[in-house]
């Protein structure tokens, strides 16, 4: 059961960076997630384990895609790179054409 707990509170904590880094309060997470303030406090605290549809409404409100909460999980930090991806995949064609042109000229690639 430690275990349990232990990994628990850990993932809460991985929710908790998510969410602090795109400056949402907890109600402001809830809302988006369509979740209690409740639920969103005690999977913060590792108190709740979300089930599956939970997880999903919780990477709508952080805008992440599932693999990515977990990555970044699993690596115990945002995964900027599948962040970048997920952001991407909800651009045109054109739009991430011109995204991988900036950042090519960025760090000095032709």
């Amino acid at each position: 059961m430690a275990t349990k707990t232990k990994f628990h509170r850990k993932f809460g904590g991985h929710v908790r960076k998510l969410r602090n880094s795109r400056e949402l309060t907890q109600e402001a997470l809830a809302e988006r997630s369509n979740l209690s303030v409740d639920a969103i406090r005690r999977i913060e605290r590792g108190a709740f384990s979300p089930s599956l549809e939970t997880l999903g409404k919780l990477t709508t409100g952080l805008d992440v895609s599932l693999k990515t909460l977990f990555q970044g999980f699993e690596h115990e930090r945002t995964d900027d790179v599948a962040e970048l991806c997920d952001f991407l995949s909800g651009r045109s064609g054109e739009e991430v054409r011109r995204a991988r042109r900036v950042l090519l000229a960025m760090f000095g690639e032709h």
